[in-house]
């Protein structure tokens, strides 16, 4: 049984590792082998607020990490971005699929990009992490909280709620939606959220049933990545309290000559103060570049930096 919430991207993504069990194992092949429980989660219940208000990201999955440790579901799918950077006692994420696009995309109403808004145009958006860089980038514009799953987003831009808003890349493409974005902003200009793009399935530490069956889909190289930017989060202490970006990369996976490059950014909610470093090192320093950036910037911004924001 396999444990999501129930937007539609998150069932898209949950469809995508039922597919790929099923096409990695001949007995999770017959119909209705592998099963699929909706559990609504806080941070899907709550709407109306910033989720810094109410908890943070860990909203999004601690009603699925129950019923993972009750044995009502034996594996969960979370995009990466919305796990928390420490698991519950009882849990691990074995698996992580391919990444797809890092960056995020602009959807304007009457406007294709961020450039050519007019001033004192409206964004909606529910990452102050994209607040934060879209205020640095142009302190004209007006940034306002915009919650919901892409479809409730999208009926909103239509109705003029806002003049333009910002999602995942990715989230658009495994829906079927990336022509709804009208421009996709390169990550030199707009620096994802760590783990943007990536999708883990977490299992209870001793179900060596699920592991088997999680193996063949993992992707080590970015599993890697995400490894690197979850232990720059992990150092700064981030959570959706603060705006937070960071990037890895790794060039020539596999061989001798592999070689991790990460950019790591904490920014003010208001766009004005803004801190950031890059590391470059082997694999085998990998995490420890994250947890060295993440030490940086810490001492950089000071303590205080971190009590305002969300992503």
């Amino acid at each position: 049984m396999i444990g999501t919430r129930g937007s539609p991207l998150a069932l898209a993504q949950t469809h995508q590792v039922r597919d790929l069990l099923a096409a990695a194992h001949p007995e999770l092949s017959e119909p209705g082998a592998i099963g699929i429980e909706i559990i609504k989660t806080t941070g899907d219940a709550i709407l109306d607020r910033p989720l810094a208000e109410v908890g943070g990201k860990g909203l999004f999955t601690k009603e699925i990490d129950e019923a993972m440790l009750d044995g009502r579901i034996d594996i969960a799918v979370h995009s990466m971005k919305d796990v928390p950077t420490y698991l519950p006692p009882g849990i691990v994420l074995p698996c992580v699929l391919e990444r797809e696009d890092v960056r995020d995309a602009f959807l304007g109403r009457d406007h294709p990009t961020l450039e050519s808004l007019p001033t004192g145009a409206v964004v909606g958006t529910s990452s102050l992490r994209r607040g934060a860089q879209i205020l640095a980038m142009r302190p004209d514009l007006k940034v306002v909280s915009f919650r919901g799953n892409v479809q409730t987003r999208l009926d909103k831009l239509a109705k003029g709620v806002a003049d333009a808003t910002m999602l995942a890349k990715a989230g658009l493409n495994r829906l079927g939606m990336a022509d709804k974005a009208t421009s996709v902003l390169d990550v030199e200009v707009m620096l994802p959220a760590v783990a943007q793009g990536a999708v883990g399935c977490t299992c209870r530490a001793d179900d060596e049933q699920a592991h088997r069956w999680m193996a063949p889909l993992h992707h080590a190289e970015t599993s890697l990545c995400v490894d690197v930017e979850r232990a720059f989060l992990a150092r700064l202490d981030g959570s959706c309290r603060t705006p937070i970006g960071g990037l890895a990369r790794v060039s020539d996976f596999g061989t001798a000559n592999a070689r991790v490059f990460f950019r790591g950014m904490v920014i003010r909610p208001d766009g004005k103060v803004l801190h950031q470093t890059t590391r470059e090192g082997t694999v085998d320093q990998a995490v420890a570049l994250g947890e060295d950036a993440g030490a940086e910037l810490l001492a950089k911004a000071g303590p205080d930096f971190f009590t305002c924001g969300a992503e």
